[in-house]
């Protein structure tokens, strides 16, 4: 399962979604800040929780691949990871 933390005013996670759509890769997106700089209002405290737990940085967008074990972020890496494992 892919699992992408994001915010929706943010660029950067806009492209990872348009990639994912492009793909027709099904994804659960998370919400956990208003905007997509660090230190950006947490609008879902257990999702911000998460991110940072998993990731180990308030940074987004941030892409986990359950069924691969793998995770991303920056958005051009991650765009990388689909086309290449999805594309």
């Amino acid at each position: 399962m892919l699992q992408l933390y994001q915010t929706e005013g943010c660029p950067h996670s806009k492209k990872v979604r348009e990639t994912l759509s492009e793909l027709g890769v099904s994804y659960v997106i998370h919400n956990p800040r208003l905007t997509g700089e660090e230190g950006g209002d947490v609008t879902n405290g257990q999702t911000h929780e998460e991110l940072t737990e998993l990731g180990g940085e308030d940074q987004i967008p941030y892409l986990r691949d359950t069924n691969r074990g793998e995770a991303r972020y920056e958005s051009d890496d991650i765009v990388a990871y689909l086309e290449h494992h999805y594309g």
